[in-house]
């Protein structure tokens, strides 16, 4: 800790934003000064990504300035694409910020996390992902599956809560089934928010969009029929919220963790999300900044 580590002395890495940020923009932009170099900090505006300019065209001109391309693109069957085609034309290393299937970085900042309060051998343990009620957007998918490709990798036991018009894709579930199967750890999925939290040692109350209702074609050729339907079905499940009732059904010593934003009296409490004993948030929100040095470090 304090030591110098200037792995990345003089080196650039362009950070494109297609969203907001705050824990993903932050962790680069430090993280780059803190290793010896510096982060552009990008968005379509900025680019002439917002007159036209394709992905193709970004990621060569990008690659002879610097010496990595990080991006971050939701839109919801259009983000992966956008970054497998910077990545199949950069010269340099490309990461994902987040996209509409994964969020790698923060995957690996919730592993970190878990690491640190359970220990490097975590079989055995319990987490519980569950869809949350919120009234902000219809957030990715990419959180919860990124955790359910990931966690039961190392043995761990991952139960999935959410309302029948809320799935994750399927083609991502099977995927995690496969990985449990060779981690050693388990994934099964519930409609009811109770059944699983009932011995969670995690929680982690999320909400996400029904995108993985509909297939990508379907979603794109009616944006806006989707999102109406989307809307409506939200509303029938704002009781799906991690309270002090739903806490007292977990582990005694459960801990609470939540990439964050959370949204405030809608996916959790208060009274948990800022109780000391059980709420890891902060520390989940930190390991943010340690993980993506350690990637760009890696990579660059």
């Amino acid at each position: 800790m304090g030591e110098p580590h200037r792995l990345l002395q003089d080196k650039t890495l362009f950070a494109i934003f297609f969203e907001q940020s705050t824990r993903t923009r932050n962790s680069m932009e430090a993280g780059m000064t803190q290793l010896g170099g510096h982060a552009h900090d990008l968005t379509p505006d900025k680019m002439q990504i917002t007159h036209g300019e394709v992905a193709r065209d970004t990621a060569i001109i990008l690659s002879r300035m610097g010496h990595g391309i990080a991006c971050r693109n939701c839109f919801y069957g259009v983000g992966k694409k956008y970054l497998n085609e910077l990545a199949a034309n950069a010269t340099v290393p490309v990461m994902s910020l987040q996209d509409d299937v994964y969020h790698p970085f923060q995957g690996l900042a919730d592993l970190m996390t878990i690491f640190e309060h359970f220990g490097k051998e975590p079989k055995g343990l319990k987490v519980t992902i569950s869809w949350a009620y919120a009234d902000t957007h219809s957030k990715p998918l990419s959180v919860p599956q990124t955790q359910i490709l990931l966690f039961p990798r190392y043995g761990i036991d991952v139960t999935v809560a959410h309302p029948k018009e809320f799935p994750l894709s399927k083609n991502i579930v099977d995927k995690a089934y496969k990985n449990a199967e060779a981690g050693g750890g388990s994934l099964k999925f519930t409609n009811s928010m109770d059944e699983a939290f009932e011995g969670a040692h995690i929680v982690i109350p999320k909400n996400w969009g029904g995108f993985g209702f509909y297939d990508v074609d379907q979603y794109l050729q009616n944006e806006t029929g989707c999102k109406k339907e989307m809307k409506g079905n939200l509303d029938k499940y704002k009781s799906w919220i991690c309270n002090d009732k739903r806490i007292k059904l977990a582990d005694k010593h459960v801990k609470l963790m939540h990439a964050l934003p959370a949204d405030r009296g809608n996916e959790v409490t208060d009274e948990i999300l800022d109780n000391p004993d059980i709420s890891i948030v902060f520390d989940e929100a930190e390991n943010r900044l340690h993980t993506a040095k350690a990637i760009m470090a890696l990579t660059m």
